[in-house]
């Protein structure tokens, strides 16, 4: 495990889903991670699958929780803000991405009182993804 000056280091963002294999698609096949792993916990009744661009031990990634029972979608907090996610190329990435089905709730552009231009991706459980283009980010 890789560890910053002060022995800390960010390992995952943990979000809940009602649909996880839908969501795991979303991840892997809209947002180009890999599946890196997918645990079923029978005595616990619930999923965890982790996602991400790289090995988990040196990188961030999305953990996906998912409970067996849960009946409805789950809803969005409000102390929960978003994943942020670096592309280059933010217009052609949000093009592909809608035109693959995602929903861009807040379309490529500057973000205010800024130049960096971002944009947002909803997930199939509402959680927002924040694309922020590297060619602009400051």
């Amino acid at each position: 495990m890789t560890e910053t000056s002060n022995n800390f280091r960010m390992m995952h963002t943990m979000i809940r889903v009602f649909d996880l294999e839908k969501s795991i698609a979303f991840y892997t096949g809209l947002l180009g991670m890999k599946l890196l792993r997918r645990e079923d916990f029978e005595g616990g009744r619930f999923t965890l699958a982790f996602v991400g661009y790289g090995p988990e031990d040196s990188s961030t990634v999305v953990e996906l929780t998912h409970n067996w029972d849960q009946a409805a979608p789950y809803e969005i907090g409000t102390g929960f803000g978003h994943l942020a996610l670096g592309v280059r190329d933010i217009y052609g990435v949000c093009a592909q991405l809608e035109k693959q089905g995602a929903s861009i709730p807040r379309p490529p552009g500057p973000m205010k009182h800024g130049t960096t231009h971002i944009a947002f991706v909803e997930d199939p459980d509402g959680y927002k993804i924040e694309l922020i283009d590297l060619d602009t980010a400051g």
